[in-house]
């Protein structure tokens, strides 16, 4: 499934800086960003809906997430 959230990650640099936290918190899951759209996506490919995790685990690191729906 391919899971796309609305961030507030606004820069290359501060999408850099997430990047570790991203690769140790969804391992197994391929994800990126698009920061040329309006909405700052974070896409994540996954078997499972890793949504609750993610918004937990980035907030700690002051990130901010809103899935948006297919």
């Amino acid at each position: 499934m391919v899971l796309v959230y609305k961030t507030n990650i606004n820069s290359k640099s501060k999408a850099q800086q997430t990047e570790k936290e991203l690769n140790k918190l969804l391992p197994a899951e391929t994800w990126n960003f698009d920061l040329e759209d309006c909405d700052n996506i974070l896409r994540v490919v996954s078997e499972n809906d890793v949504t609750k995790i993610l918004k937990a685990e980035m907030k700690k690191f002051g990130i901010e997430i809103e899935e948006l729906p297919d």
